[in-house]
């Protein structure tokens, strides 16, 4: 061990080892100063390794701290100032302290002219020869390795002047010399450079496995192509053709097909495996139809979408009068598209009776949108494949209607109609339900895949529109899924507006006539939605409409065809000559007050309905006698009803002598649910204690056994049938006050709404004293 104070050279990318003789370049100016100043002493120099080689002016801390104490051997200044130096390591020096002075760096160190010491004799022995082993097996694996330097490696007998000249030949970076340069334990410095060895040559050979397993697919395509070319001169000679026109259409369709890397990978291997197959055979039918179906895809094909906010509004109101809620949550969507650049879709459920809009407003966002439309009917579909499609392997198989609706609309962002969706049926073979879940779900139709095209599709850019008629019949999971919006019915102002602005003009143009030959009165349109006509949507209003015009045709046909000279009127008056008697008489509320009969409030299908409970205390054996078709949630109803009025009437004997008897008119129609719970426990209450029910009230609610009210739905029909009864109260849940608020003023307009919490707030009100 010594101390020196040497003028020190900052190296960049490279180690200098002891007894390495290597050349290297500079041009910093402390550097050459360093050089000058050594060549002017003992031409002893000291070299220090950068950390990192982006440094310009590296200080003590930018440096290793051990080097090599070198011997210049040779100075020659190059053009640009640059100076090539031929250095000779000597021995390794620990750093002290490294300052600068005189324009170069200075370093204060301790050398070592013994970089590590041998180990005993028969551990020196044995360290020579696992290396030469072990470089022997590197020179067999590097075909490009020198056979002069591994002469060079091997003839060395000392363990020291082995690795000194193994590591300033192996092709190593700078940071693992300088590693080793730091290192003085023997043992150390020999396992390193064993896993060094090791290692390189477990990459060698996983390369030459790789090589050779390229090559093997090199030759196997040559076969493949000698073998193809043998085929298809075959099937020249067969029948003439070699099915190289088909091949090269699909091929053409490929290249311009707007798709994926590993999509365009995928079917270039269903069209190169196609090739090979006999063209008559039914596998290669089954290929083409696979291939066809992949090549009309929009893999990544897409609509530009509409922003025009005001547009939009403008084309819902034009094709469709009401539907507020749709039409806001429709331009909300648009708003957010335009503000948030956001491609996700929404998936929204239409709610409601037949013949209320709810697939015509789809074609019509479709066109507000200005979106590609595709409608998918699930009445009645059973079957998983008719959503997932079919596995190639079956005979006829083709992909599910998803995709099937994405190949017509020929773009990736369509609006797809999923109409009749609470229709769907389940068997024990699948679950058409849960095969919906994937496609509904925003987390998961990014990658749907469908069965026969085994790829996964990106749905999360389509525009799903279901509709329902009734949410009951729907899975909550796939429910989950969707946004419920209620598409309620129609008031009879709706109806008759819905009539003149559209359907009369629409079937005017079916029936081949026009508005100056055929007109109808705002009265004739209301007595047709009032007497020819029960429903909530506009369905038979519509048909009714045709009937009087197919009437009006057939009238006037002359062999010329129809001809009108003066306009024909339809009005109030002549309205029967055209549809025939009217067809339904609305119940109107009874003119005096009665016992044991009270008016309840019923939601149908077809719209709101009224419903007369009627109860009867009769003589002998003590039961409850339940008729007109109730449902098993109605018929609970009842027993609770009953069970509440036996608690608040003090007369027990009348129910221990008697049975109670209710009965629900139109004994033909099905009725259940709870919601007729107050007017059954009122109509109880009123036969039991003989006291008259107010005749102009009407009510609906579900009662609890301690007399609470519970609020109901369908609210808005039961209201719109209470006003054409021609009642002027109705008792309502007070928990349904936000429903009732939500409703258009023509709704409630002429009702004495009353809310209600509790049975005894009921009887109060519907008891007349």
């Amino acid at each position: 061990m010594k101390k020196m104070v040497l003028p020190t050279i900052a190296l960049r990318g490279m180690t200098v080892l002891p007894d390495m003789v290597i050349h290297f370049d500079i041009n910093r100016k402390k550097s050459i100063h360093a050089v000058e100043k050594a060549m002017q002493t003992n031409e002893t120099i000291f070299l220090l390794t950068q950390k990192d080689i982006d440094t310009a002016n590296p200080v003590q801390d930018d440096l290793y701290s051990v080097g090599t104490v070198a011997k210049v051997k040779e100075l020659i200044k190059l053009p640009k100032g640059i100076v090539r130096v031929l250095v000779a390591g000597k021995y390794k020096g620990m750093v002290n302290t490294v300052s600068e002075s005189d324009g170069m760096l200075i370093s204060d160190i301790v050398t070592d002219r013994d970089w590590f010491l041998a180990p005993d004799n028969l551990t020196q022995i044995a360290m020579i020869r696992s290396l030469n082993e072990l470089i022997c097996r590197y020179a067999a694996v590097n075909q490009r390795f020198s056979k002069d330097i591994l002469k060079e490696w091997l003839i060395a007998k000392n363990l020291q002047e082995k690795v000194k000249k193994i590591l300033a030949d192996y092709p190593v970076d700078y940071t693992v010399k300088q590693k080793f340069l730091e290192m003085s334990d023997v043992n150390e410095i020999y396992e390193q450079l064993a896993r060094m060895f090791i290692e390189d040559i477990n990459i060698f050979d996983i390369k030459k496995e790789l090589e050779d397993g390229i090559k093997e697919k090199v030759e196997k395509n040559q076969k493949e192509y000698y073998l193809r070319e043998q085929l298809k001169y075959i099937n020249e000679e067969l029948d003439g053709t070699d099915g190289s026109s088909e091949i090269d259409e699909y091929m053409e369709k490929l290249e311009s097909l707007n798709a994926a890397d590993e999509i365009k990978e995928q079917i270039e291997k269903e069209i190169r495996r196609y090739k090979v197959l006999s063209q008559g055979s039914s596998e290669a039918n089954v290929e083409r139809g696979y291939i066809e179906t992949l090549l009309s895809l929009p893999w990544e094909n897409s609509s530009q979408d509409s922003d025009d906010i005001e547009n939009a509004a403008k084309i819902l109101d034009e094709n469709h009068y009401g539907m507020k809620k749709v039409k806001e949550r429709i331009l909300e969507t648009l708003a957010v598209r335009k503000v948030s650049n956001n491609a996700d879709a929404p998936i929204i459920c239409l709610v409601g009776p037949p013949g209320t809009g709810k697939t015509s407003i789809a074609r019509s966002v479709a066109q507000s949108l200005n979106k590609e439309y595709v409608r998918i009917c699930l009445g009645g579909v059973k079957d998983e494949a008719e959503i997932r499609g079919h596995r190639r392997t079956y005979v006829g198989a083709m992909p599910g209607r998803i995709i099937d609706g994405l190949r017509k609309a020929k773009v990736k962002n369509p609006l797809m109609l999923l109409d009749e969706i609470d229709k769907v049926s389940n068997d024990y073979r699948s679950d058409t339900s849960s095969a919906l879940l994937e496609v509904l779900d925003g987390e998961q139709n990014s990658h749907f895949v469908d069965h026969y095209i085994d790829m996964p599709v990106d749905l999360s850019e389509i525009l799903f529109i279901a509709t329902a008629n009734d949410l009951s019949d729907v899975s909550r999971p796939l429910l989950d899924r969707m946004e419920i919006i209620e598409v309620s019915s129609y008031t009879k102002n709706e109806k008759l507006h819905i009539a003149k602005e559209h359907l009369v003009a629409k079937q005017l143009k079916k029936n081949g006539l026009t508005k100056k030959s055929v007109r109808f009165t705002d009265k004739a349109l209301a007595k047709i939605i009032d007497g020819y006509t029960m429903e909530a949507g506009v369905r038979e209003l519509e048909r009714m409409i045709a009937a009087v015009l197919r009437k009006v045709v057939r009238k006037n046909y002359t062999v010329d065809g129809v001809n009108i000279e003066k306009q024909i009127v339809i009005t109030d008056k002549n309205l029967s000559e055209y549809l025939g008697k009217v067809k339904f008489i609305k119940e109107k509320a009874s003119r005096k007050n009665e016992v044991g009969i009270v008016r309840g409030l019923a939601w149908t299908a077809a719209g709101g309905d009224t419903l007369e409970i009627e109860v009867n205390v009769l003589g002998g054996k003590p039961e409850l006698i339940l008729t007109g078709n109730m449902g098993d949630v109605m018929r609970e109803s009842a027993q609770i009803a009953l069970s509440y009025v036996r608690s608040v009437v003090r007369k027990n004997q009348i129910f221990e002598e008697n049975a109670i008897h209710i009965h629900i008119p139109e004994g033909a129609v099905p009725k259940d649910g709870p919601s007729a719970g107050i007017t059954m426990a009122t109509a109880i209450y009123s036969a039991v204690t003989g006291k008259p029910v107010d005749a102009s009230t009407a009510m609906t609610g579900e009662v609890t056994l301690r007399g609470r009210v519970m609020p109901i739905g369908g609210l808005k029909e039961k209201l719109l049938a209470a006003k054409t009864a021609g009642l002027k109260r109705v008792l309502v849940p007070l928990e349904n006050k936000s429903d009732v608020e939500e409703l258009e003023e023509e709704i409630v307009q002429g009702l004495e709404i009353v809310y209600v919490s509790d049975m005894k707030e009921v009887l109060k009100l519907a008891i007349v004293k």
